[in-house]
């Protein structure tokens, strides 16, 4: 498929999923069909309020439309009553065939980035590439999450173990809502790299053997997340209530430094001690499995 064609499928069924997750009632239109062939809105019902004819929007939505203007775009997002990050979403993959970027050259860390990452001594902290590939890690990183070392290198991708890691499912208090975030991460990915092999694969393989992925790839969910809080139910030092940050490494703009703190004395504060304590004390070994023996050491 020509990356033109992947631009104006993505429009497609991302304009048939909002409009399916809206109902009549939702935009002030009294449905006078008792019985609906589809969910939500019918394309006429779009093209009424938006204002232009049910044939533009038609073509526009089965991919055969091939500009369209920031006029109609901002009517349909107005129909659709999209958010701002979905309207920002709705521009881009509009847009994606003359500005997508192409797949680049495998990422690599740069010294001097790891060098500030290994300084990071207090708080976790994680490099993710594109397709949240984890790039590099600080041994405070690796002590919340896995030993990243020990897995495959074409497995090492957060997205893909949010997913299909049992222990990272068991981490999350909040699970669903961070792997909800990751899915929309995904999405935007998919719609900057058309022409990423790899990057096919990994929705492939999530969209065969998650259901719980394949459910809310399919929703076409778009959400733009920098920071936030979350909670950790660890199995070395139990519960952790962290602040997260995304910070962009401007000298690689597709990676990113994932940040987790929490205020200095606070209760996660002195389990991230517990755990760098911890974590200086084991064998080069697959650490996710010491629970029994971490414990015995915690004490």
């Amino acid at each position: 498929m020509t990356v033109q064609a992947r631009g104006h499928l993505t429009l497609s069924q991302f304009l048939k999923a909002k409009r399916a997750a809206i109902s009549p009632e939702d935009v002030g239109l009294a449905s006078a069909i008792r019985f609906r062939r589809v969910p939500g809105l019918r394309r006429e019902e779009v093209a009424q309020l938006a204002g232009m004819s049910v044939d533009y929007y038609t073509r526009l939505e089965q991919g055969r439309m091939i500009h369209a203007s920031d006029n109609v775009l901002s009517s349909i997002a107005r129909a659709l009553m999209l958010s701002p990050t979905e309207e920002e979403y709705l521009y881009s993959i509009a847009r994606t065939t003359s500005a997508h970027k192409p797949a680049s050259r495998e990422e690599a860390v740069s010294p001097e980035t790891q060098l500030l990452l290994d300084s990071i001594n207090h708080i976790p902290a994680l490099i993710l590439g594109r397709r949240t590939d984890v790039l590099a890690w600080n041994a405070l990183g690796t002590a919340l999450f896995t030993d990243f070392s020990k897995i495959k290198p074409e497995h090492r991708n957060l997205a893909r173990m949010m997913f299909l890691e049992p222990y990272l499912r068991q981490l999350y208090t909040d699970w669903e809502d961070m792997a909800i975030g990751f899915v929309a991460r995904l999405r935007r990915d998919v719609t900057l790299y058309l022409d990423d092999p790899r990057l096919d694969a990994l929705v492939e393989e999530l969209t065969r053997l998650d259901a719980d992925f394949r459910r809310w790839w399919n929703q076409h969910g778009v959400r733009t997340m920098t920071s936030g809080h979350k909670r950790m139910n660890h199995p070395i030092v139990g519960e952790l209530i962290l602040d997260w940050q995304i910070l962009q490494v401007l000298s690689a703009p597709e990676q990113i430094i994932v940040a987790y703190t929490a205020p200095p004395g606070s209760i996660t504060w002195q389990k991230f001690e517990t755990l760098a304590k911890w974590w200086a004390t084991q064998p080069a070994a697959n650490h996710q499995d010491e629970s029994a023996q971490a414990a015995e050491i915690v004490s």
